[in-house]
């Protein structure tokens, strides 16, 4: 991913609630908020065949609501 895609990616991710980014943090890579699981993870997750209920209940920190406003912003 360049900067120019990384930029706009933060910033799509920023919107959502519980999405944030810090750069001491797993080097600036958007998160949500309060662990240290990055929106790559879990969107790779996704793509490799894990349902919601999956990932919620190996990562019991996340929501599904979590998830959703993920895939739905991926979307966009």
């Amino acid at each position: 991913m360049d900067i120019e895609n990384s930029l706009w990616y933060a910033s799509t991710m920023a919107t959502i609630h519980r999405v944030t980014f810090n750069p001491k943090i797993l080097g600036g890579k958007p998160i949500i908020k309060g662990t240290r699981i990055t929106v790559e993870f879990v969107l790779e997750l996704l793509a490799s065949g894990m349902t919601e209920r999956e990932i919620v209940k190996e990562y019991p920190r996340l929501t599904r609501t979590d998830i959703r406003q993920l895939v739905d912003t991926d979307s966009e």
